[in-house]
């Protein structure tokens, strides 16, 4: 039996096809499920076209996750496609140029603050948006790089990780009781659309196959995504509030 056989998963995040989200939305479905798909603004006609070139077409959504409108109606934008949700993906993350780079000095407040609300808040934002449409055994699984250190030219997105990564366990804890577990992958780099937008991402990339024992391409997103749908299938029952590195080995290893 397929690992997701019969699951319904909402994935956010699918821009291009070099994203994580669209590997772990075709692994999904490839695997079983049946996948709805998030965007918003000029970003949603795109991915609309990127739905058409997974195995199956799958609907998108509008969901800004800083619209409180949008968050409050998602249940029933969902709803609209399928009658519950086993699985909630949040491949969601942004910051504002000013605040990368090499400007973790001169960051201001208010970019900072657009960096942790995208970035961190939205997984307890879509977590309780999606809330209603998830019972025990479901999943909501999320995408750090691993936060535990000051890389370069991250700054305050690294920043806004390390909220992420404190943000899940805290969903976990509150989410337990439901029956919903809460998961991260923290991913090596991937060079994505997102990744390529950061000033200097080359610097955080280069020489990462040489550390990690097992070798890193990153080009290839697909190790992520399967660790993304293992965490959403039923194989997890008891891990929750965990982040299960993808990486190589990289993270394992000293300098």
């Amino acid at each position: 039996m397929p690992l997701l056989a019969g699951k319904k998963i909402l994935v956010t995040g699918v821009l291009t096809e070099g994203s994580i989200a669209f590997h772990v939305a075709r692994i999904a479905q490839e695997q079983g499920a049946e996948v709805v798909l998030t965007s918003f603004g000029r970003q949603l006609r795109l991915t609309q076209v990127i739905a058409r070139r997974l195995p199956r077409e799958a609907p998108v959504v509008e969901l800004d996750v800083t619209s409180q409108e949008d968050l409050a109606a998602l249940a029933g934008r969902v709803g609209g496609h399928v009658d519950a949700l086993d699985g909630v993906v949040h491949s969601i993350g942004f910051a504002p140029q000013s605040v990368l780079g090499g400007n973790f000095l001169s960051g201001e407040w208010t970019d900072v603050a657009t960096a942790l609300e995208v970035s961190a808040y939205s997984l307890k934002a879509l977590a309780v948006a999606a809330q209603p449409l998830m019972g025990r055994g479901s999943s909501v699984v999320g995408l750090t790089f691993d936060a535990r250190y000051a890389w370069p030219v991250y700054d305050w997105m690294g920043v806004a990780k390390a909220a992420l990564e404190a943000t899940s366990r805290y969903l976990a804890r509150d989410l337990g009781p439901e029956g919903i577990r809460v998961n991260l992958v923290a991913a090596g780099p991937v060079r994505t659309t997102a990744a390529k937008a950061i000033p200097g991402f080359e610097a955080i990339e280069g020489g990462w196959g040489a550390r990690a024992p097992l070798g890193w391409d990153v080009a290839d997103a697909e190790p992520t995504a399967r660790a993304v749908a293992a965490l959403l299938s039923d194989w997890f029952p008891a891990t929750t509030g965990e982040v299960v590195h993808v990486d190589g080995g990289a993270h394992a290893m000293g300098l």
